[in-house]
Order: structure tokens, then C-alpha cells, then sequence
């Protein structure tokens, strides 16, 4: 048994919506100090959010858990407007870290709320991005899973109809998903542009290549992570044996018997030191081609709240 080379997929981990997000957590300790308050996690990274509790962040579920006059972060996922006024009303100093590929789905339902739309939204129940979309309105918004629930979906009225997508979702799945929702009722809305994220498509699409060309894929990600599930999933899809691992130290030896190729990625939540600390563990069992694949360089970059900015 030895691993024999390793292939990093490019583009892998961090995308422009998690560095900007981070960034807002970490200003505002170094604006305001500790204790810094984070409602839910601020991306879905366990050692993300550990190096941000060593720093003085607090995260939260529960608003009651933040004290009056708090500094208070709303995470990447976004938030339901109940959660926002809940916020506004408690008087919190607050910073919105909320991807803008998520807000502008959030912009897009409350604006076809207003012309009487109601919206089958394609994503997983109970994710917290979800339950941030859905919590824009107050009803119209019927959740779908899987093809099987397309079948379920029963709105008031099919003349003002919008599909809306969870930006973390593997492109192939939502496909089969919005076919049958279009087939069930043709005349529905779609957005202009599909709501899954560029550094979603770029990830899934950096994996396709890479599993055809290794025989084991290793995904960095941490269980909570959408992207990084979906990564795992879509290279076992394309036929490479596929495991997702929080960091180095879950690398299981058996996994590369008689399998020498590594391919290698990351969720956009998993930083780079992660990944270079499995590329180590794979140097120790006996890796001696490290390369990365030619693909695509994203330069895209959010800007911060106005707050946080640097002065120029």
C-alpha cells in the first residue's frame, strides 16, 4: 500500500463569500474586542469557528444568549427577517456577514413577494440558509428535497410562480429537481441567472475533472458543510472512491490500498492550511508527485460594511 501522487483540484476552499465573512468576525475583535457575538456559525468550518472562539467570538442560535448593546455578526447563511428585527429591536450593533449570492436571493423572493409570486425553493431542510430564505416571508414558500416532493407541492395559484435554489447545492441534483418542477408547472419563474454559487459551480466542476484522472478523491470539509457533502458526493458520481474529512488526521491508510492516485479538494469553507496539512499526511505514506491541475482563478471580492472598512 502507497500513495503514489496527489492532484489538487484549482479552484478549492475559500470563495470570496466565507474570506469576506471571516474578515467581519475578525475586524470587529480587533474594532471593538471580545466578546463578539455570531448568530449561528459563521461558516460551516469546525476550525474556522475554533480559532474564532480563541479570538473572542461567541456564537449563538439564541438572540436571548447576546447581551444588551452587544456587537453582533449575522453569519455567511443569512438570516430570516424575524431573526433581523429581533436584532434591530434588542438594540444590537449589528454587521451583516450574509454571502451576497444569498441576499440576493433573499432581495429576489421579497421582491416577487410584493407582486403576489409565491416560490418552490430547491434546497435541504433545517440548512441554515434555508431556513433564512424561508423566513423572508411569511408564507408562500413551499420547500422541495427531491423530485419525489415536486410531486407534493400544492400552491394557491400557478400564474405567479418563482423557483428559488440553496446556493450550496450540486448543480446535477438541482437539474433533475427543476426539470420536474418545470414539467409540473411550465409557466414558472426562473431566475436570470441560477442561484447556485459560482464558487459552488467552480468547485463541482474543478471535481468532475479531477475524479477521472485519480482513484481516490479526498474532500476538506467539516459534516455541516453543504458544498463540501455535495463535492464528495458528485466524485463518487463520477466513479472515484470518495471521502470527506474534517482534517489530516481522519485519513484512513486502507482507503489508497492498491488506489496510488489522490485527487484533492476543498469545500468553500475549509481553509488552505487544511489542505496542506493532508498533503503532508499523504507526503508520510508515501506521495512523491505533488501537482495541482490548471483551472479556473477567481478574483472576485466582496466589500465589507461600511463600518469595518479600512480608512484610505
Amino acid at each position: 500500500m502507497s500513495v503514489d501522487s496527489v492532484l489538487l483540484a484549482e479552484p478549492r476552499g475559500f470563495c470570496a463569500g466565507v474570506d469576506r465573512a471571516i474578515e467581519i468576525v475578525e475586524r470587529a475583535l480587533t474594532k471593538f474586542g471580545p466578546p463578539i457575538y455570531v448568530r449561528h456559525e459563521i461558516v460551516h468550518n469546525n476550525f474556522v469557528v475554533d480559532a474564532l472562539k480563541k479570538k473572542g467570538a461567541v456564537f449563538v442560535e439564541d438572540l436571548n444568549l447576546v447581551p444588551p448593546g452587544a456587537t453582533l455578526v449575522f453569519s455567511a447563511h443569512g438570516v430570516s427577517r424575524s431573526v433581523q428585527q429581533e436584532a434591530q429591536a434588542r438594540g444590537f450593533s449589528i454587521f451583516d456577514a450574509t454571502c451576497p449570492l444569498v441576499t440576493k436571493v433573499h432581495v429576489e423572493v421579497a421582491k416577487l413577494h410584493k407582486e403576489g409570486y409565491e416560490f418552490i425553493m430547491i434546497g435541504h431542510k433545517g440548512h441554515p440558509e434555508v431556513e433564512g430564505t424561508l423566513g423572508q416571508i411569511d408564507s408562500g414558500i413551499h420547500l422541495v428535497e427531491t423530485v419525489a416532493d415536486v410531486a407534493r407541492v400544492n400552491p394557491r395559484q400557478t400564474e405567479h410562480l418563482a423557483v428559488v435554489t440553496q446556493t450550496t447545492l450540486s448543480t446535477d441534483d438541482t437539474a433533475e429537481i427543476l426539470a420536474h418542477v418545470r414539467k409540473k408547472f411550465p409557466s414558472i419563474r426562473q431566475p436570470k441567472q441560477q442561484d447556485i454559487c459560482y464558487a459552488t459551480q467552480n468547485r463541482q466542476d474543478a471535481v468532475k475533472l479531477l475524479s477521472t484522472q485519480v482513484d481516490v478523491v479526498i474532500v476538506v470539509g467539516s459534516p455541516a458543510s453543504s458544498n463540501s457533502n455535495r463535492l464528495r458526493e458528485l466524485a463518487h458520481r463520477m466513479g472515484a472512491d470518495s471521502y470527506m474529512v474534517d482534517s489530516a488526521v481522519e485519513l484512513q491508510a486502507h482507503w489508497f490500498e492498491k488506489k496510488p492516485r489522490v485527487g484533492l479538494t476543498a469545500g468553500a469553507s475549509a481553509p488552505e492550511v487544511l489542505v496542506q496539512e493532508v498533503v503532508s499526511r499523504l507526503r508520510d505514506m508515501g506521495a512523491v508527485s505533488i501537482r495541482k491541475m490548471d483551472g479556473l482563478q477567481e478574483r472576485i471580492k466582496y466589500p465589507l460594511p461600511k463600518g469595518l472598512r479600512m480608512p484610505v
